[in-house]
């Protein structure tokens, strides 16, 4: 079962359009959504949550359209985008008393003792940090037991030893099997330490969207000289960038790559460079 579907979700703007964007996220598993700033994440995450018009293309939460959405279940989604969109005289002791009435699952002892886990005291939001507000949010997405939860750039602006708890805070999140997160990040090494799937979107286009552990398995890199890249079986490479030293090479399909050919040892990789093969490399017949 997907806890959210998308099928050629389309939504075009003057400078930018998001085309044909098509990906599950199976419940029970953390999907990492990666892509340079500007690539449509925020846009995506918005459609999903109805927060703006798409032109053509269908979203499912549970099964159904945002838009008829029941509100019992509106209210296991937690949502965090990156920046706070809490009013800044507004004090944590404020912020509980309006949750309390805006969700009826709302769980005052898990948010105090979030609060206390972050070190969060009782102070108007101007005088909080970026990073402050960021856990503050997610302190709140928590708090009324949610099985979904959608955050966008959730850990940016964290230091990595608040960075490392909060994945630590997601991995235990996830350990219900019931609960879900779609995850948007330009921190790439969080995506590798937590998420199952990765979904890549680059210029509104989604490239991929598979298992992680099978993406980074099934790709390799080949570095060589420049004038030896022409020996390599085009049908393999993925992606070509040249330097002052040489050259590197993304082989897909590393296994049949090996088995065919003796000269060249593709070498393990990761999921950013995989995305800076395809966002910013040759391709093979360039």
């Amino acid at each position: 079962m997907n806890a959210i579907e998308l099928d050629k979700v389309t939504k075009r703007y003057s400078k930018f359009t998001l085309d044909n964007v098509s990906f599950n996220v199976p419940q029970g598993t953390i999907m990492g959504f990666v892509g340079e700033n500007g690539a449509g994440k925020t846009t995506t995450i918005k459609a999903i949550l109805d927060l703006i018009r798409t032109d053509r293309g269908t979203i499912r939460i549970w099964g159904y359209s945002p838009k008829n959405l029941p509100m019992k279940l509106k209210a296991k989604i937690g949502v965090v985008f990156d920046g706070s969109n809490l009013h800044e005289n507004l004090t944590t002791e404020n912020i509980a008393l309006i949750m309390k009435n805006v969700y009826h699952n709302w769980d005052q002892k898990v948010f105090d003792n979030y609060l206390s886990k972050f070190k969060l005291p009782n102070k108007k939001i101007k005088d909080f940090s970026r990073g402050m507000k960021m856990k503050l949010s997610i302190a709140i997405a928590l708090s009324h037991n949610p099985k979904l939860l959608i955050l966008d750039e959730a850990t940016s602006g964290l230091d990595p030893m608040i960075r490392d708890e909060i994945l630590d805070i997601f991995l235990e999140f996830i350990q219900e099997e019931e609960h879900t997160i779609l995850l948007s990040s330009h921190i790439i090494s969080d995506i590798e330490k937590i998420a199952d799937y990765v979904t890549f979107i680059h210029n509104g286009k989604i490239v991929f969207s598979e298992n992680k552990d099978d993406l980074i398995y099934r790709h390799g890199v080949i570095r060589c000289k420049r004038e030896d890249v022409h020996k390599i079986d085009r049908n393999f490479i993925v992606g070509i960038r040249e330097n002052c030293y040489g050259a590197e090479v993304l082989i897909n399909n590393v296994d049949l790559f090996r088995r065919r050919n003796r000269e060249f040892i593709p070498e393990r990789t990761t999921i950013e460079e995989i995305m800076l093969f395809i966002s910013r490399g040759k391709e093979a017949n360039a």
